[in-house]
């Protein structure tokens, strides 16, 4: 709650030398609403979190800093087979000045300072450690099949099936780790699917927010995108595109909400006060994200959080009981389903 995350202390990141105060400083930065869910788990569980995710956000630093497609797969498989040592060998070195802005920055520090996450990494237990290095494989091997299909397709994806695929290889993967490392059960094929089905949701949000940005770095995950790649997403002509893309985005993502539900209930997540209280979290700090978005995209709002302060807040019901967590699920359910019928179709269309 106290870190301020547009204007990160990058001189006290870069200098900071104790491996466990590295990874609990730099996380609210680079992990942002997703921070939040993972510190309040259980003491293991948050640690391998926490290492888990910001070895993935060091993928995606490669694959946002490293613009030539055959430099940018070279270096996510170069980081995924480094676990292949113990401990984990450097990692492949970003280029030289590819950090823009602060945020870039502090991504910048959690590769150049990976071996302080690696020394968490190497107290986990054997289990665990197996299980982060499967993920980080898994998700570099996903992030490739995406540099090659947007190489192959003139930087655009084509369909809800392509966009579908890549959300579930971006957060699919880290989901399915997270539900087996809080989890007493192996997941059967419903659990799996349900929770990939949430991936798509949330990484659509990331999707829905950064419409404009992808354009300027020459990428669109809507084939309607395609003729103003590299172009701001600003300029007088495309802004109307956008703001349909951006429609089409937050009406797919909303039509998901159900899946999150069958999930919460399906594995009992509202069993341990902290995982709940977790579950909580993500759900409404996603709530707030759409909402923001729908006013993007010329919608009104839905009522809810206006804030991270009143979403925390508001996840404290699931304190209290199961019953009070439940509820808060399925409302924002009902939120998202009625949103999604109102703001636009409900998948792109090539």
């Amino acid at each position: 709650m106290l870190a301020d995350r547009s204007k990160p202390d990058l001189r006290s990141l870069a200098s900071e030398t104790d491996p466990e105060a590295f990874l609990w400083a730099i996380l609210p930065h680079a992990a942002r609403s997703f921070a939040a869910s993972i510190v309040v788990l259980p003491e293991s569980d948050a640690r391998a979190a926490a290492v888990a995710y910001l070895y993935c956000r060091a993928l995606d630093t490669y694959e946002d800093l490293i613009p030539e497609p055959s430099g940018s797969a070279a270096a996510l498989i170069g980081f995924a087979n480094r676990f292949e040592a113990d401990p984990p060998s450097a990692p492949p070195p970003l280029p030289p000045g590819a950090a823009k802005t602060d945020r870039e920055r502090v991504y910048e520090i959690l590769v150049d300072r990976i071996e302080l996450i690696d020394a968490v990494y190497r107290e986990l237990d054997p289990g665990t450690r197996e299980r982060i290095a499967g993920l980080v494989r898994a998700m570099a091997e996903g992030m490739v099949w995406s540099w090659d299909t947007f190489n192959a397709q003139g930087g655009v994806l084509l369909d809800e099936e392509q966009l579908a695929r890549y959300c579930r290889h971006v957060i699919g993967n880290p989901v399915l780790f997270m539900l087996e490392q809080v989890g007493d059960r192996d997941l059967d094929a419903d659990a799996r699917e349900n929770a990939l089905v949430v991936s798509e949701m949330i990484q659509l949000a990331n999707v829905s927010r950064d419409v404009e940005s992808d354009l300027n770095r020459g990428i669109a995950y809507h084939p309607s995108l395609a003729p103003f790649l590299g172009r701001s997403g600003y300029e007088p002509e495309v802004i109307p595109t956008v703001r349909d893309v951006r429609g089409q985005y937050i009406a797919l993502a909303l039509s998901r909400a159900p899946a999150y539900r069958r999930m919460f209930e399906g594995l009992e997540l509202d069993r341990s006060v902290r995982v709940r209280v977790a579950s909580v979290l993500m759900l409404l700090f996603t709530d707030l994200h759409y909402r923001g978005c729908a006013i993007r995209a010329g919608h009104l709002p839905w009522p809810g959080p206006a804030d991270r302060l009143q979403v925390i807040l508001g996840s404290a019901p699931a304190l209290v009981s199961r019953t009070l967590a439940g509820r808060t699920v399925r409302r924002v359910e009902r939120d998202f389903t009625s949103a999604a019928s109102l703001i636009g179709p409900s998948a792109p269309h090539a």
